[in-house]
């Protein structure tokens, strides 16, 4: 007689597979842009937080969901990423259009305009206004607007 699979067996591996995919380690550099954000000196940097990404009302993929990613900021740059991988990356040379917003312990960075505007929301592991003050220097510093 053929053995079926346990039900708990397969809960197990249900459950192992949410704490491998939550646990996913996001602040991962390569050692150029680890060098890159050390010259340009370093003032907040979180890894794995969780982000609410918004795309805006009227579209057809408007909505929010929750992506883990790691984000540094510097006094030249922002980079929200995964592993290295840009999500967002404001510089001096940045065109786009930027703001950043708090709302208590929340920060918001809205990023782009019409159609290609996003916003990432977070919160940051201490000081939500420091960390807001810092990136709304690097947006003023950016050819934005």
């Amino acid at each position: 007689m053929k053995e079926h699979f346990p039900i708990w067996r397969l809960a197990i591996i249900t459950l192992l597979a949410l704490f491998v995919t939550g646990c996913q380690k996001t602040g991962k550099l390569s050692p150029e842009l680890q060098a890159r954000f050390d010259r340009e000196g370093i003032t907040h940097r979180a890894d794995d937080l969780t982000f609410r990404r918004t795309r805006p009302a009227g579209q057809r993929d408007s909505g929010w969901d929750e992506k883990r990613a790691s984000i540094v900021v510097t006094k030249e740059s922002l980079f929200l990423h995964v592993n290295g991988k840009p999500l967002v990356e404001i510089t001096p040379r940045s065109t786009g259009f930027y703001e950043v917003h708090r709302d208590h312990d929340r920060i918001s960075l809205h990023a782009g305009s019409g159609n290609s505007a996003l916003s990432w929301s977070f919160r940051p592991p201490d000081n939500a206004e420091g960390w807001t003050l810092d990136i709304r220097n690097v947006i003023k510093n950016a050819k934005s607007r």
